[in-house]
């Protein structure tokens, strides 16, 4: 066995003349120059260029989870907590000289989009500004859009493309649990501002996977009789108390791509009350998918002059409660992506529902159909 090999200090015969006393000094001569050759790179590596520096160790979960939220080291933003909140993510208050739009052109590769799933469910500081009824989503100062940052990523192949959003969530603790559960991550979840525990619902979510929306009531022409609920936007209030209101929906969570209307037929139908709010959404770097509801909607008009990100609903999956129902309005979707290269479909958090994308999309896939995130299909003036 050679010496390399052996145990150390074990193995080796002595010298009978003197050969330790040989050894003992032998090494001397190389170890004096592999001491000078450290001593030379730490010096080095302590000065400025460091050009020796020892790789850091890769930082905790934690770690990571706490740099994507603060960035303390900038002097243009603090750290704050919601009041009554002893735990959970920091969030940073925005300078007031953040732009409220970006000029410039912005390279997108969706196969490069989307978080962590380790920090998805946490808000990107840079994200965030604070305001009198919660954290809003802004542009960051560097330009990047709450609709790129928590975009879900996707091939970017052209084949036959698909979205599916399931809205309601929070309402029915059971039926939040079950479709994040059950849904495959490639549906979009879209968030209820009047329902319960959103924030652990999102997280769970963005943890999932799941790209997400939050949805915003909006004025159907039988209001108040049927009621969308609380601080419904609608045509009498004015633009100012709608923007106050639509502020106050999208405060409710975070990490979110876009808005998707709640009802609205009467709201959407009034391009005047529907244009200071479409402006509001793309101002904040956020998309608009009309739920496809309405013929009546100005929302598509309205977005383009606005140059807010825009994607309507081509159909809604679950009129019918009914499996077999859904399974025919999935099988309708496909045939409409086949036809014209992509399709979006909307649908809520009803068992049923979410059994039968369940069912449907696995079969999909395999027919060549791809299950994208909604803002893979949005008309984007920014990135046109």
């Amino acid at each position: 066995m050679s010496d390399i090999h052996s145990p150390l200090g074990q193995g080796k015969k002595r010298n009978k003349r003197g050969g330790s006393r040989f050894r003992a000094y032998s090494w001397m001569g190389p170890a004096v120059v592999v001491a000078g050759i450290a001593g030379i790179a730490g010096f080095l590596a302590r000065g400025n260029g460091g050009m020796f520096r020892s790789p850091a160790p890769p930082p905790s979960q934690e770690n990571v989870a706490a740099s994507s939220v603060i960035s303390a080291s900038k002097p243009r933003s603090s750290i704050e907590r919601p009041s009554g909140s002893a735990s959970g993510p920091a969030i940073i208050k925005v300078a007031p000289d953040m732009p409220a739009s970006f000029n410039g052109v912005g390279i997108n590769d969706p196969s490069k989009a989307g978080q962590n799933l380790r920090v998805a469910h946490l808000p990107d500081a840079e994200l965030i500004e604070v305001s009198p009824v919660g954290p809003l989503p802004v542009r960051g100062a560097d330009g990047r859009r709450p609709l790129d940052v928590y975009a879900r990523a996707w091939s970017g192949a052209r084949g036959a493309r698909v979205a599916i959003v399931i809205g309601g969530l929070g309402l029915s603790q059971t039926g939040t649990q079950n479709a994040i559960r059950q849904l495959p991550e490639e549906v979009t979840l879209a968030f209820a501002p009047q329902g319960n525990s959103l924030q652990r619902w999102m997280q769970a979510a963005r943890q999932r996977g799941h790209e997400i929306l939050m949805q915003v009531p909006l004025e159907p022409f039988d209001y108040p009789r049927v009621d969308p609920g609380r601080n419904t936007l609608t045509v009498e209030r004015g633009s100012e108390k709608n923007v106050a209101d639509l502020h106050w929906a999208l405060s409710r969570v975070t990490n979110y791509t876009g808005v998707m209307n709640y009802m609205g037929a009467r709201f959407t139908a009034d391009a005047g009350s529907l244009t200071p709010v479409m402006r509001e959404i793309g101002r904040r770097g956020l998309l608009y998918l009309d739920d496809g509801t309405s013929a009546r909607s100005q929302a598509d008009a309205v977005a383009a002059e606005q140059a807010t990100p825009f994607a309507a609903a081509d159909l809604t999956l679950d009129a019918a409660h009914e499996r077999g129902d859904i399974l025919k309005k999935l099988d309708e979707l496909e045939r409409i992506a086949r036809a014209k290269g992509t399709a979006i479909a909307t649908g809520a958090a009803f068992p049923a529902t979410v059994e039968a994308i369940a069912l449907w999309a696995n079969e999909a896939k395999a027919r060549g159909i791809e299950i994208v995130p909604v803002s893979a299909l949005v008309r984007d003036p920014e990135r046109e």
